[in-house]
């Protein structure tokens, strides 16, 4: 009877085991596909705020980059129509990322000027070398780069952005 009982436990014991491991596979995000993405993922960053964030913490979404500055005057025009863009796109699990490739300084005074609903990172110009990582060989400013959940880049747009076309793309994805 005992050897009944015990061998009951070890089987209960081994399917919980398989069980944990197999809950912590699903909700472990996957290594990115893009090289660019991975690099993008293992960086801290300065919020707008002064708080360093893990990029890591945004695995597993669909983001939308937008590489930007305070004294490029596209970016700045877009920035209205990225922040009404994020309040429509959160229930989606689709997230605006804006990566500041200036001095914090000026990306504090920035946001403390206009309300932006998404978070405003500071890159400075290592900022640069990320988006050139991103296909942006020329370096020019906004750039913006859809990145699927797997860690792919689905497209980049270079220049202002057209919000409706960005809005087709992300419903063909």
């Amino acid at each position: 009877m005992k050897s009944k009982v015990f061998l009951f436990g070890a089987v209960a014991l081994l399917f919980a085991g398989i069980g944990v491991y197999f809950g912590v596979q699903q909700h472990t995000p996957a290594a990115p596909e893009s090289p660019a993405v991975a690099t993008f993922f293992a960086q801290k960053m300065e919020d707008a705020n002064g708080n360093m964030h893990t990029l890591a913490q945004w695995q597993g979404k669909t983001l939308i980059l937008n590489f930007w500055a305070t004294w490029c005057a596209p970016c700045v025009e877009e920035m209205p129509e990225l922040t009404a863009l994020q309040t429509e796109l959160a229930a989606k699990n689709i997230q605006i990322l804006g990566i500041g490739i200036d001095s914090p300084s000026n990306i504090r005074a920035f946001a403390a000027k206009y309300k932006i609903t998404y978070p405003l990172y500071i890159a400075g110009m290592t900022g640069t070398e990320l988006s050139r990582q991103f296909g942006n060989q020329a370096g020019g400013l906004p750039y913006t780069v859809i990145v699927g959940p797997k860690g792919d880049v689905k497209k980049t747009y270079l220049g202002r952005l057209n919000i409706e076309q960005l809005r087709n793309d992300l419903n063909t994805l």
